[in-house]
C-alpha cells in the first residue's frame, strides 16, 4: 500500500507546482515582470486604469457595474481587498465618502493610494436643503468632462510610474493614446454643442455641472448630489414653473435609479424623459451592447441633442 501512496503523494506534489507556477507566470507581463494588483472603485475609476496600466497589472473593480455607488458600504472582504493591493484608485474623498475611514482603518504602508480627482479644483456641489447634512460640499463628477478626465488619466499613470518604474514607457504610451481618445471626444462635444440653439438642460441628480461648464450649458437639477432625494412640493413648484417658461421638453434620468421624480416634472410640463448616464457604473443593457465610456459618453452627447438642438 506505502509504495501505492508514495508516487501518488509524488505526482500530486508535482502538479499542485505545475498549477502553482502556471499560476504565478498568469501573474507576469509579457516582459516576465510581475504584475501590479490595483483596486479601483467604480467604473470610470477602473476603465482609466485599465487603459494606463495595460496588461501590466491586474485591475479590479470594487462597486460592481450596475450597482448604484452612492449609498454602497465596503465589506470587510472588500476591505482586505484593498489591504492586498499594490494600489488603490479612488476618484475623491467627496464621492467615495466611506475610503477616507477605511484607509485610517487598515495598513497602507505598501500601498500605494491614487485620489485621481487630486489638483482639479472643484466646484461647490448643487445641495437641496434635505441633503445638506448628508453629502458632500463639493461636486466630484469630474470624469464626466473629457477635458478634467485627461486630467485623471494623468494623475492615474504618474501614481503607477513610481510603483512600477520599469513600466514607465508604457504607462505614458498608453494615457498618450487614451488621452488622445478623450480629446477627440471633448472636440465632438464642442462642435455639436457650439450648434445648440438652447443652453438649458434638466437632470434628475445635479451630476453634470463640469460637463455643462466645459460646454457652456446650464445644467438644471431637480436633486442635488443624491440621485433617490425627491423634491418638497415646493421645489417641484418652483421647478414647473421655470422649465415651463424655458419651454423644456425634455427631462432626464439615470438608469440605475428611480425615474419617479423625473416622471413627475416632465408629467407636470409636458415633457418626455430621457435617460443621460452619470457614469456612476454600466447597467446591464449598456454591459450587453459592449459600451464602454467612450460608448456612453457618444451617447449622452446623442441623449442632448434632444433638449438643446430643438
Amino acid at each position: 500500500m506505502k509504495r501505492l501512496l508514495i508516487p501518488l503523494i509524488i505526482f500530486l506534489l508535482m502538479v499542485s507546482g505545475c498549477s502553482n507556477a502556471a499560476s504565478t507566470n498568469s501573474e507576469k507581463t509579457s516582459e516576465g515582470s510581475k504584475k501590479l494588483n490595483i483596486v479601483t472603485t467604480f467604473y470610470p475609476m477602473y476603465y482609466f486604469a485599465k487603459k494606463v496600466a495595460g496588461d501590466s497589472a491586474n485591475v479590479e473593480l470594487l462597486i460592481p457595474s450596475g450597482v448604484e455607488p452612492h449609498d454602497w458600504e465596503p465589506t470587510a472582504k472588500d476591505m482586505a481587498k484593498i489591504q492586498d493591493a499594490d494600489v488603490f484608485i479612488y476618484n475623491s474623498q467627496y464621492f467615495e465618502l466611506w475610503a477616507e475611514k477605511v484607509l485610517k482603518s487598515i495598513d497602507t504602508s505598501k500601498l500605494k493610494v491614487v485620489e485621481a480627482s487630486s489638483g482639479i479644483k472643484l466646484m461647490d456641489a448643487l445641495e437641496s436643503a434635505d441633503e445638506e447634512k448628508n453629502t458632500a460640499s463639493k461636486d466630484p463628477h469630474v470624469w464626466l468632462s473629457p477635458v478634467l478626465a485627461q486630467q485623471e488619466v494623468n494623475t492615474i499613470a504618474k501614481a503607477l510610474e513610481q510603483v512600477a518604474p520599469k513600466n514607465k514607457d508604457q504607462f505614458q504610451k498608453n494615457a498618450e493614446a487614451l488621452n488622445s481618445e478623450l480629446a477627440d471626444l471633448d472636440r465632438l462635444y464642442k462642435e455639436t454643442i457650439d450648434k445648440a440653439k438652447k443652453k438649458e438642460f434638466v437632470t434628475q441628480h445635479a451630476a453634470f455641472g463640469y460637463l455643462a461648464k466645459q460646454y457652456g450649458l446650464t445644467q438644471i437639477p431637480i436633486a442635488g448630489l443624491s440621485p433617490d432625494v425627491e423634491p418638497t412640493l415646493g421645489k417641484l413648484a418652483e421647478l414647473t414653473e421655470l422649465t415651463k417658461k424655458k419651454n423644456i421638453k425634455v427631462v432626464y434620468f439615470e438608469a440605475m435609479t428611480s425615474s419617479k421624480v423625473a416622471e413627475t416634472l416632465a408629467k407636470e410640463i409636458g415633457a418626455k424623459t430621457e435617460v443621460l448616464s452619470p457614469l456612476e457604473g454600466l447597467t446591464k443593457e449598456e454591459q450587453q451592447q459592449g459600451l464602454d465610456y467612450m460608448g456612453v459618453m457618444k451617447k449622452n452627447l446623442d441623449s442632448l441633442k434632444l433638449s438643446i438642438m430643438d
